[in-house]
C-alpha cells in the first residue's frame, strides 16, 4: 500500500470506505479480525432494554428482538460516521418463549445456569450495515445449544473457575472458554454462536465486492 501506511495482507476490506463495527465485544471483534476484516470500533451508545420493552409491548416476537438491536446499533453508529460501513450485531438467548441476558451478579449467573441445565437453548445472531443512516442489509442465523444436566456443586465450581467472565456473557458461560464443558451438543456454526452470523455476512460483503476474497 501507498501513501498512508502499509497495509497488513491478511486485510481482506475492499471498499472505498471504512469499516467500522458498532460494538466493544471482544468476540466479535475478534471474528472481524480472523476473517481478515479489520473494523474500527465505534461502540454504539443505545438503551437496548429500552428498545427491547417498547419492541415488545409493540407485538414483536423473540426471533426478531436480536435483528432489531442490531439494526439499532448500526444506525447509531452510522449516524456519527455516515461515510463508513457500520456493522450492528446482536444476540439473543431464548429459552422456550423467555428471552434472558446477561447476569447481574454470580447468584443470577447461577440462576441462569439453573435454568438452563438439561435443556437445549437458541441463540439468534443477527447483523446490521448501514451507511449514511440506512439500513443496507439486515439478516440472522441461530443455533441451538443443549446444556448437560447440571447440579448446584457443579454450577458453583464452573462459576468459581470462570470468574468475572461469566457476567459478559448471556446465559452466564463462555463456551469459547471453560464453558464448552457445560455442554453436550451444539447445532449451528460457531460463529453465530460467539455473536455474528459470519457466512451470511461474508457472502453479503463478496456480493457487494466489499472483500478482496
Amino acid at each position: 500500500m501507498t501513501g498512508g501506511g502499509i497495509r497488513s495482507k491478511r486485510c481482506l476490506w475492499a471498499g472505498e470506505a471504512p469499516l467500522v463495527l458498532a460494538s466493544k465485544s471482544e468476540s466479535r471483534r475478534a471474528l472481524m479480525t480472523s476473517a481478515g476484516l479489520h473494523a474500527e470500533i465505534v461502540a454504539a451508545n443505545i438503551d437496548e432494554r429500552a428498545l427491547e420493552r417498547r419492541f415488545f409491548t409493540d407485538g414483536g416476537s423473540p426471533e426478531d428482538l436480536a435483528a432489531v438491536l442490531a439494526e439499532a446499533k448500526a444506525l447509531a453508529v452510522s449516524a456519527l460516521r455516515p461515510e463508513a460501513y457500520c456493522l450492528g450485531a446482536d444476540q439473543t438467548l431464548t429459552l422456550g418463549s423467555t428471552v434472558m441476558h446477561k447476569p447481574r451478579d454470580f447468584d443470577e449467573a447461577a440462576q441462569s445456569l439453573a435454568m438452563l441445565s438439561g435443556r437445549t437453548h437458541r441463540l439468534i445472531s443477527a447483523f446490521c450495515v448501514a451507511r449514511s443512516g440506512a439500513s443496507l442489509v439486515i439478516d440472522a442465523d441461530c443455533a441451538d445449544l443443549h446444556m448437560r444436566t447440571l447440579d448446584r456443586q457443579a454450577i458453583a465450581a464452573y462459576l468459581d473457575l470462570a470468574g468475572p467472565l461469566v457476567l459478559s456473557s448471556v446465559g452466564a458461560y463462555r463456551i469459547e472458554g471453560l464453558g464448552v464443558n457445560l455442554f453436550d451438543r451444539v447445532e449451528g456454526d460457531f460463529a453465530t454462536i460467539l455473536g455474528i452470523p459470519m457466512f451470511k455476512l461474508l457472502a453479503w460483503l463478496r456480493r457487494q465486492h466489499l472483500v478482496a476474497l
